[in-house]
This record gives C-alpha cells, structure tokens and sequence, in this order.
C-alpha cells in the first residue's frame, strides 16, 4: 500500500475528486485492499474534516490498514512526490521566469480532468446512493447548493447527516445517546522571488497555512479563493500573476491541489518556506485522522451513527458533482476545450485500460498546440 500511494503520488492528476476517484477503483474495487464500507466511512470522514480530501483520505486508509504508522507512511508517500516536483518548478520559475507553457498546457489539461471528474462522480454516485430517494434528495441538494454557492458549506453536510439519521434511524431508537466524538533560517534556503526573507514572515507564512489546513473546508474547490485573500490581498505576498502560475502548477502537477502551498511558499522564502507551508497546510489534517479517526470508527457501527454517515456521504458526493460543475464552467471555455472533454470522456468510457495520466499529457499538448496556433 505504500508503494501504491507512492505511484498515486508520482501519477496521480486530476486533483481530489479524481484521486478519490483512483483509490475507490484500485484499492476498493480492483485489489479489494480496503473494503467498501471502509471507503465510504473515510470519505465522509474527509469531507467532514478541514483541509485536502484526497491527502486526508489517503491517511484514514492508511490507518485502517496499518494504524498511526500506515497513516503516516500514507500521508508521506503521498504527499512527498508532488510537493518534490512543485520545489523543483517553483527553483525553475524564479530563476527563468514566468511560466506560460503551463498555462498553454492547462488550457487542454483543464478540460481532460473535466471529463476525468465527471466519470468518477458517476461511479461515486452510483457506488453510494443506489435506490435510495432520501439520499438522492440529499445528494441534488448539496450539488445544486455547491454549484450556486461554488463553495462548500459544513454546516449542510452536518444537516444532511441529522437528517438521515433522524428519517433512517426513526424505528431503532431507544438505545441512548452516543458522542462522537524548527525552523532554521539559511539566507539561500530562504530566498524567494522577492530576496532573502525574515523569519518572521516564514513565520507568518507557517501560521497562516496551517489555518488554511485547519479550518478550509472542501479542499481545492475552497482553498484557493482563502489563498487568494491573504496571499494576494492580505500579505501581497505574490501577484495576481503568480498566485494564477501557482495554482496552474498544482493543477498541472499530480498530487492533492494544495501542493500549491510548496509553490507559494517557495516563492516567499524559498526552500524554507516551501516546506514550512506544505508542512503546515498537511499537519492538520494528519493530526485529525490520528487522533479522531479511532473514535469515529468505534461508532460508525451504530445505527444513529450508520445513518448520520450516509447522509454525509451523499452531502460529499453531491457536493463533488457540484464541484464538478463550477470547475467545469470555468475550464470549457470555447469548443476546442469541450472537443477535448468529450473526446477525453468517450476515451475513458470505450476502455478501462486507458491510463488517466497518459489522457492527461495528451489533453497538455493538444493545450499548447492550440494555444500557441492562435497567437
């Protein structure tokens, strides 16, 4: 499993609903490492808790199958080869300047995981919700609310599980109540794209990704307009340019989309900064599978307990369907983009021994190709 999640880390594109997409198909229903209610507990465990899903989800499966130390090993394996590759193009960006081919290449790349989405939320869809109209009712209601709103809100998917528990769990009541319940400053090490920086702005940095972790809820469709406010507008830490670059190199990147925290960090204060901001925006969620994950698995067993996860877990599909939606507005932009979705998705539906990552550097080129014919 380590191994796996360290290839999932190298060649896993398409952000967190496609990751969540892969560990469903590959440890669930191909290898059957982690079994189905297993999955579904984790998932609606990460969409509860603050921070990345997919890097989230990746350490509650780790803890099922090996505890704190399969949690860990996850979560590094995971995480490290992005945040490698994120460093290393974050050194490339300061040092030759402005990015623009990876905005060529996004620009089909954009599209391809459009279409890479939408067939794992209809596998989720249909894996989750079979007949049931409650969470059918639940599951339109987060995608519309997701879609409307483009932000993800906790307090419905709260509501969404009180509700299921109250309709679900209606005949069985009776049975009582349950809860559920240093950094080192070298001036190269912290040079970024504006100078050497202090450490106390290293600091900062640190603190103000580890809130993001902490208490952003829906990972990569909400963090970025959180990242936007305080880097851009609150510390001006980067440009709207940059911060734009920054976000294209996670999407273009494979890994959990808040692998942009390296990027970020590296252009404030290099490769201190990098690792301190990635550190940060991933201790959280580690800290969270850890220490509640225990604890929510002892009682997902329960009949309240069982009911109230199902209809989180509708409120989580629903709400990627949603996410599905707002990324996709913003993604297909002319028929060229659409062409290369549809075509992506025909690809993906006529045969399951396509790889994603391999669909993904086609979409990049194509991207590039058509970019660069219309200047």
């Amino acid at each position: 499993m380590l191994l796996y999640f360290l290839r999932l880390g190298t060649l896993g594109f398409g952000g967190p609903i496609v990751l969540a997409g892969y560990m469903q198909r590959d440890l669930v229903d191909d290898r059957h490492w982690i079994s189905r209610e297993d999955y579904l507990e984790g998932l609606a465990f990460s969409q509860l808790s603050p921070g990345p899903l997919a890097a989230q989800l990746a350490m509650y499966l780790g803890w099922v199958a090996g505890g704190r130390i399969g949690a860990t090993l996850s979560g590094i394996a995971f995480v490290l080869p992005s945040f490698l590759m994120v460093l290393a193009l974050a050194a490339l960006y300061v040092h030759f300047g402005s990015l623009a081919w990876i905005q060529g290449a996004f620009y089909g790349i954009g599209a391809a995981v459009i279409a890479i989405m939408a067939r794992s939320s209809y596998k989720l869809v249909r894996t989750t919700l079979g007949k049931d109209r409650l969470l059918w009712t639940l599951f339109c209601g987060m995608a519309i609310t997701t879609a409307w709103t483009e932000s993800e809100i906790l307090w419905l998917f709260l509501l969404c599980g009180a509700v299921s528990a109250a309709i679900k769990s209606w005949p069985h009541s009776g049975s009582g109540t349950h809860r559920m319940g240093v950094i080192s400053a070298i001036g190269p090490l912290m040079t970024g794209a504006h100078g050497v920086a202090t450490t106390a702005t290293v600091w900062t940095l640190f603190a103000f990704f580890a809130k993001a972790g902490a208490f952003v809820f829906g990972s990569g469709l909400a963090i970025v307009p959180f990242l936007y406010s305080g880097v851009v507008r609150e510390f001006h830490w980067l440009s709207e340019r940059q911060f734009l670059d920054a976000v294209a190199v996670a999407m273009i990147t494979p890994g959990p989309v808040v692998i942009t925290a390296g990027f970020i960090g590296y252009l404030v204060a290099g490769v201190v900064g990098s690792s301190a901001a990635a550190f940060a925006v991933f201790a959280p969620p580690f800290f969270i599978v850890i220490l509640a994950a225990p604890y929510y698995r002892r009682f997902a067993q329960n009949p309240h307990v069982n009911a109230f996860v199902r209809g989180v877990t509708a409120a989580a599909v629903g709400a990627i369907a949603g996410a599905a939606f707002v990324l996709g507005r913003r993604a297909i932009v002319d028929w060229q983009t659409a062409a290369i979705a549809v075509i992506t998705l025909a690809g993906l539906l006529a045969s399951k021994k396509i790889p994603e990552p391999l669909l993904i550097v086609v979409a990049g080129v194509l991207g590039l190709i058509l970019q660069r014919g219309t200047h």
